[in-house]
């Protein structure tokens, strides 16, 4: 049983957080009883992160990976073969498709396919603009100002 969550009473009170409240929707919905075939995602250390998808009887030339705003989307459809001689079919081969929504500034580092695993690793990369900076602290020479005696003596003169 699924449970539908209302984030209306969070958009009256927040602003700029629109991107994530449609990302948790989304989550909800598309969070579907057929996670096929079976995935992994690790961190491997701050900025790094990979994604293994087990997909056994999948040659390279069957499986596609996109990117593209945010989505890194993992699609895989084998060539149909005949059903000729087997007496037992328990290897799936059925088409599939993962989609991740990845944060800003992840980006995919590359790909590899070795023993039935499909691993992609991920990378962030903040801008050097957004990175953190320290700021140097000036000193400035202090004013010259009159002592009050000094400005009365002049007045006085």
């Amino acid at each position: 049983m699924a449970t539908s969550y209302d984030y209306a009473p969070l958009y009256r009170s927040s602003v700029g957080f629109d991107r994530i409240f449609t990302l948790l929707e989304n989550a909800q919905r598309a969070r579907s009883a057929n996670d096929w075939p079976p995935y992994d995602i690790v961190k491997n250390n701050d900025d790094t992160y990979t994604i293994s998808i087990a997909v056994a009887g999948f040659a390279q030339d069957d499986l596609d990976i996109t990117f593209q705003s945010n989505l890194l989307t993992v699609t895989g459809k084998k060539q149909e073969t005949p059903a000729d001689g087997y007496l037992h079919r328990g290897i799936a081969g059925r088409p599939f498709e993962h989609r991740f929504e990845l944060a800003d500034h992840v980006r995919v580092n590359g790909a590899d396919l070795n023993s039935g695993l499909l691993s992609i690793e991920l990378v962030r990369e903040i801008p050097e603009a957004l990175k953190p900076r320290k700021i140097s602290i000036q000193s400035t020479p202090a004013l010259t100002s009159t002592a009050p005696a000094q400005i009365e003596a002049q007045k006085a003169a």
